[in-house]
């Protein structure tokens, strides 16, 4: 009996085995990953995958730039509107003004994104747009630096080196036609309203739910794409079946799956993190017209693809040496 019990007691979880000289140090336990972070990183890599289809469709759907900006936002509000006032009814009435303030400011920014983004793919090269308003995370960074956070010199490192992916990947090549300037200023604008949007979600999704921050965000930037449509007599209709179908997977991917797990997933990765990820749209989007275009990446796309990663394992590096 003596001896049964004197050998549960040695061999307890965390304990090793009694010797000669009494009960050994307790085995050191190899840290657990928590469970939300991982789900957090999963849902961020499917909301990468998701927004990349958002350049390829753009691109096949016969509609005007700003016409297909309000529609994506606008059906994303009517898929999102019976679970946000069926489930998250009192959330939205509860959400302060300052939630709904910051929900609205984020919306408008979102709309000043797309508004300003997506007409300069018509305007300069699709290698200067996309190298330009993939500068969100540069902007990220000196916002949350004027809002007293301090990115460490790792941070600042990793955004270079993925940005340098980036622009590896897309050849920029500046023109300096005026149309092309003013394209190249519009993506850059983008970029950094890019910016403003995920620190503000970030902000906000602290006490607000994912639902009911993508309601009010969507919600305002379909208004606001809207005025600007009518505004500039932007045709909203008259399009085939083919072009609705698209519009429709647009909706359902870049937007529902990849702006709205994006605003999921900053509360938890922080806005460092979440924007410098977002630079993988561009090798996403380069294989996925790939594979569906027929438009063959360059040899450069692999090993571009390759530092834009080393890039963003930096920034996460940085970002677990955090104390606390």
């Amino acid at each position: 009996m003596s001896n049964a019990s004197s050998s549960r007691s040695g061999t307890s979880a965390g304990v090793g085995p009694a010797g000669p000289a009494g009960p050994m140090a307790p085995v050191p336990q190899a840290p657990a990953v928590h469970p939300a972070a991982t789900l957090d990183v999963a849902l961020l890599a499917l909301a990468v995958a998701s927004v990349s289809f958002s350049a390829p469709l753009v691109a096949a759907t016969a509609a005007p730039a700003l016409a297909v900006a309000f529609w994506r936002n606008a059906m994303a509000v009517g898929a999102l509107t019976p679970f946000a006032l069926l489930r998250h009814r009192r959330e939205l009435r509860g959400m302060g003004r300052g939630g709904v303030l910051l929900s609205v400011g984020s919306g408008a920014l979102l709309a000043l994104h797309f508004g300003a983004w997506l007409p300069s793919l018509h305007m300069t090269s699709v290698a200067s747009s996309t190298a330009l308003v993939t500068t969100t995370p540069i902007w990220t960074a000196l916002l949350l630096r004027l809002r007293g956070q301090r990115p460490s010199g790792l941070v600042w490192a990793g955004m270079s080196v993925a940005l340098l992916g980036v622009v590896l990947l897309t050849g920029v090549d500046l023109s300096l036609s005026t149309r092309a300037l003013a394209g190249d200023a519009l993506a850059l604008v983008g970029g950094i309203a890019g910016a403003g949007y995920v620190v503000l979600g970030a902000e906000v999704r602290r006490t607000v739910s994912t639902t009911a921050y993508t309601y009010v965000c969507y919600g305002t930037t379909s208004v606001l794409l809207l005025i600007t449509c009518l505004a500039s007599g932007t045709a909203l209709g008259g399009y085939s079946g083919a072009t609705w179908l698209k519009l429709a997977a647009l909706t359902v991917t870049a937007q529902l799956l990849g702006h709205s797990l994006i605003n999921r997933v900053v509360k938890g990765l922080g806005p460092s993190i979440t924007s410098t990820s977002l630079l993988l749209e561009t090798p996403g989007a380069a294989l996925i017209a790939a594979l569906w275009l027929g438009q063959t990446p360059h040899a450069v796309a692999y090993p571009a693809l390759g530092v834009i990663l080393v890039g963003l394992a930096l920034v996460v590096l940085a970002d677990r040496r955090k104390p606390g």
